[in-house]
């Protein structure tokens, strides 16, 4: 069992994982047109893609903290429910299709955290 300590790492911890996946993706809308070094100059003068990085420093720390009172199996095993949040905040955000396959992934994910998180 984790602290609530632990508990509230992990959350912030899934928080800007999506905030900095979302961000990510904002910086990339409208920017098709664009191609090669004006690609970059484009997404890098919006605000987007800087809120992303900031989202993935501040991830990055309470990673490490967040590891540091886990075990590292227990810690591999609930980072991965990012993969289902990120997919349904896209879905709700940005419209995004999840397919079948995604969905049984997502719903697989989710089992596995669960059980991880009640052993």
């Amino acid at each position: 069992m984790i602290s609530q300590f632990s508990l509230a790492l992990w959350l912030l911890n899934i928080l800007l994982d999506t905030c900095g996946q979302l961000a990510f993706k904002a910086a990339t809308h409208n920017s098709t047109r664009f191609s090669g070094l004006a690609y970059w100059r484009h997404m890098l003068r919006h605000g987007w893609i800087w809120l992303g990085a900031a989202c993935y420093v501040l991830e990055f720390v309470l990673w490490l903290a967040f590891l540091s009172l886990v075990p590292l199996s227990v810690a591999m095993m609930l980072g991965s429910i990012n993969v289902v949040v990120v997919m349904a905040a896209a879905r709700v955000w940005l419209k995004e299709r999840l397919s079948r396959w995604r969905v049984i992934g997502i719903v697989l994910i989710a089992l596995g955290v669960t059980a991880v998180g009640m052993g």
